[in-house]
């Protein structure tokens, strides 16, 4: 009798602790709320935190209530790559919604310090951004909208019509509507009725790549400021025609955290943020402190996080005037799960998110006057720093008009202007022809932001970085860049059009002999599979050769003889019109084959080349960003089709369909012993394996190449005793979290056709450094003797990459093993290397077996 009553109790108790609250557990006490507005519940089918809400779920509701309110307006901004609605509600009190856009446009004046000043800041509103969930498997911040979006809509009575009267709020309930519907889709359907808050459970342990990122497996949390994808273009355009005060981002982190607010640790601020930010972020959490107090919630500040890169969503707005607010609740990454608190609940972490968004609601109201005059005088304070800048503008170009072409488009996207320059001239020693060169004036109201995307930066005050230490654009684009330190407005063109895309010329007319094309253009990748992928013949020139008018064509470029195709002489122009039109380059007609001076058409020093068929491993113990990376650029911008193959799979198959397998960063230590060997016979018959960064270390000890990294001697520090809390931070500070170094290259070497300069900046993270091959040959590039260009290193890290080697190939039989210690794709935007991967893919099959590391 006992033990029966003992488990009716334990099951009470049970029942009792995951028992699922109603809508009343999230919302304030003492508020009415009018029965006109739907409940969350009454549109998607289940009580807030029951189960997690799906994206389109999410959606009906958010039009739901939108339609019942006449405090809410609603806009699509945009769609996903899986095609999901980006939205933006605009809530606030129906007298504020009916003069809307007359409000935008008398807040957005408020960063124009040329109509700024008549601005009467005690009459307006304050206008927020609010947004949840940039990390799909962080995911109380959406549903938390749904509880948020119910309150603003329902609450009765004079305290929310005030508030409402006193602030706009734009309210962006998904950030990243893919990754959120693929974990809600996970943990809902391994969810039982009983809820299991075991970590070892089914639910609690999503598959890769995880929900995290977006649908091509980035993390849009790092996609602020370069902006490369959908969702965040989005963002930016509704960031910039609004000029928020304030805007939030909630998040969740270790299931045995509790509950972060910013600000972060205030020594790994940018320096270019203002200190004032931080006063008015602290004062801002003090909201958050006592909201948190009152329902007994942990939380922590000033620790942990910081607000350094501006491509984060809690660091853009610092540098534009407004007050960036990160939020990190301890996740449940389920129903429940078991933490070292007790029983995490996932109604518990929407709680916190719900909470501390109407804490910031709260903050918005009582420092409206503030944050207004703030932003006000941020601007102003743009324009006087700028005025007393020496550098007066900056200019960046290429010989490759795209690359030109998409920083421009980068920089504009965010109320920067950009002009084309006035004509071609030399700056500072270095020649910039007008068509491909842009200017950008500093003395604009976006002067910070213009110094930070521009500046190298080598002196930090503190070391830890939470990101990367270092993103200067042109470097990431390997553009030529100077400052200009005199006035500026005699080097102004035309004003940037982001729709004027390069156009490339077909010089000569048709041709009955050959047409040839350089490869310096960003998309002669794309150029070039258009052609193979239709069974056009090509070949790629390893030496020099000229046109008869005398023109000099470099190694690299790409001839298409007439003669020896199987294609009609039509279709082959109706191709090379493509190349010109769609891909912007310049595609000369040759009408003889002959060269006294280099190599005729006809020479051997041309090389055959196939069309990739290519396989990119993914799946367990791929890094999943990098792998993502990869196949969005080959997928959107150059138009190649890649087989995604899980790692497990290939351990099943025969590769022969294949020519090219990709091994991005991570382990591949589940391929097992008999692919190993499947994979060196392939290898030997003439397929390419191209690897970077940690898969090096597994070509290596498989025997597929020699790729061997230095080796990290421990030092004797038994005199330096150090205080036991520095153990984090010190290991920390020794970290490379991402900076830009330079590398030199031999441009008569496949891997770097192409490229017109041999000094070539590279993006580098963590501590890869390539001992040096012994061959003469096998070294096609290596870091330079003095190679931080900007970000930080430590000494001893920066004494091991001088000189290291950066890439280089081995052979196997007919094959070739091709491996890079750094991303080439570092997070889209890093151009300036996307060249050496399609390289590989491209020549790899052609490089000398005497090249050998």
């Amino acid at each position: 009798m006992r033990t029966l009553l003992t488990a009716i109790v334990l099951t009470a108790v049970f029942s009792f602790l995951y028992a699922q609250p109603d809508l009343s557990y999230y919302l304030p006490d003492g508020v009415t709320y009018s029965p006109a507005i739907p409940t969350p519940k009454s549109v998607i089918g289940h009580e807030v935190g029951d189960w997690h809400v799906s994206h389109d779920r999410l959606v009906n509701y958010m039009y739901a209530v939108a339609n019942a309110s006449d405090r809410i307006s609603i806009q699509e901004t945009g769609r996903t790559y899986e095609t999901r609605p980006l939205l933006l509600m605009v809530i606030t009190s129906p007298k504020n919604q009916a003069r809307l856009e007359e409000i935008r446009k008398q807040h957005v004046q408020l960063s124009d310090p040329n109509q700024s000043a008549g601005l009467d800041t005690q009459t307006m509103p304050n206008v927020i951004y609010m947004g949840f969930s940039i990390h799909g498997n962080e995911p109380s911040g959406s549903n938390a909208a749904l509880a948020v979006a119910y309150h603003l809509a329902a609450a009765q009575g004079p305290e929310i019509e005030k508030l409402l009267d006193e602030v706009v709020i734009l309210f962006d309930p998904s950030f990243n509507p893919d990754g959120l519907h693929r974990f809600s889709s996970w943990v809902n359907s391994k969810r039982g009725m009983q809820i299991s808050p075991d970590p070892y459970d089914l639910e609690h342990n999503e598959p890769w790549p995880s929900g995290r990122s977006n649908h091509y497996w980035f993390d849009l949390n790092r996609d602020w400021l370069v902006a490369q994808l959908p969702e965040s273009q989005a963002r930016a355009t509704s960031f910039h025609a609004w000029k928020p005060t304030i805007l939030t981002d909630h998040h969740e982190m270790g299931t045995n955290a509790t509950f972060f607010f910013q600000p972060g640790v205030p020594s790994r601020n940018h320096p270019l943020t203002p200190e004032k930010n931080l006063h008015l972020t602290r004062k801002i959490g003090e909201f958050h402190a006592r909201a948190l107090d009152k329902i007994g919630s942990l939380y922590y500040t000033q620790e942990g996080f910081d607000d350094f890169y501006y491509g984060k969503g809690s660091t853009f707005p610092d540098v534009q005037g407004a007050i960036g607010i990160l939020f990190e609740q301890s996740s449940s990454r389920g129903h429940a799960q078991e933490s070292i608190h007790g029983v995490l609940t996932f109604p518990f972490t929407i709680r916190n998110q719900f909470t501390t968004a109407l804490s910031t609601l709260q903050a918005a109201q009582a420092m409206r006057e503030e944050l207004l005059n703030y932003q006000r005088e941020f601007f102003r304070n743009n324009m006087a720093e700028a005025a007393k800048d020496p550098v007066k503008a900056y200019v960046f170009g290429s010989q490759d008009k795209y690359r030109s072409h998409h920083l421009a488009e980068i920089i504009a996207r965010h109320d920067i202007d950009v002009f084309s320059l006035s004509s071609s001239q030399t700056i500072n020693g270095k020649r910039y022809e007008r068509d491909g060169s842009y200017v950008v004036p500093m003395n604009q109201k976006q002067y910070r932001l213009i110094k930070s995307i521009f500046e190298k930066r080598t002196r930090f005050q503190d070391s830890l970085f939470y990101d990367i230490s270092s993103w200067t654009l042109p470097l990431a684009f390997a553009l030529d860049f100077d400052e200009v330190k005199v006035a500026s407005a005699n080097l102004q063109g035309d004003k940037f059009d982001v729709s004027k895309k390069p156009m490339g010329k077909i010089i000569g007319g048709r041709s009955d002999y050959a047409y040839v094309f350089e490869t310096y253009g960003y998309y002669a990748p794309r150029a070039l599979y258009r052609l193979l992928s239709r069974g056009i013949r090509v070949k790629v020139a390893n030496n020099e050769f000229h046109h008869s008018d005398g023109k000099k064509f470099a190694p690299g470029s790409i001839l298409i003889p007439l003669g020896i195709q199987e294609k009609s002489a039509d279709l082959i122009e109706y191709i090379i019109k493509e190349i010109a039109t769609d891909d912007g380059i310049d595609v000369y007609a040759f009408n003889t084959g002959l060269d006294y001076v280099g190599s005729s058409l006809g020479s051997n020093s041309f090389s055959t080349l196939r069309e990739p068929k290519i396989a990119l491993l993914v799946g367990g113990g791929v890094t999943s960003l990098e792998a993502g990376e990869i196949w969005h650029l080959l997928d959107t911008r150059f138009h190649i089709p890649v087989s995604l193959v899980p790692v497990d799979v290939f351990n099943r198959i025969n590769p022969d369909k294949y020519n090219t397998i990709i091994l991005a960063g991570g382990s591949y230590n589940s391929l097992s012993d008999g692919t190993k060997e499947k994979l060196r016979t392939w290898v030997q018959k003439g397929g390419v394996i191209i690897g970077q960064r940690t898969a090096l270390n597994w070509l290596n000890s498989a025997g597929f190449g020699k790729f061997d990294m230095k080796k990290t001697e421990s030092k004797d520090e038994s005199a330096n005793p150090k205080p036991y809390n520095n153990i984090a931070f010190t290991a920390g500070a020794q970290s490379i979290s991402g900076a830009i170094f330079e590398i030199q290259a031999d441009l008569s070497h496949p891997l770097f056709y192409g490229y017109t300069s041999s000094k070539i900046p590279v993006f580098k993270s963590g501590a890869m450094f390539m001992e040096r091959s012994k061959n003469a040959f096998g070294n096609p590039a290596t870091f330079t003797n003095n190679p931080l260009i900007s970000g930080y290193i430590t000494r001893e890290s920066l004494d091991k990459l001088k000189n290291a080697s950066f890439t280089g190939s081995s052979s196997l039989g007919q094959g070739r093993v091709i491996g890079f210690t750094e991303n080439l794709a570092f997070r889209a935007f890093w151009f300036g290397t996307n060249k050496m991967l399609m390289n590989a893919i491209f020549y790899g099959h052609t490089i000398s077996a005497g090249a050998s590391r």
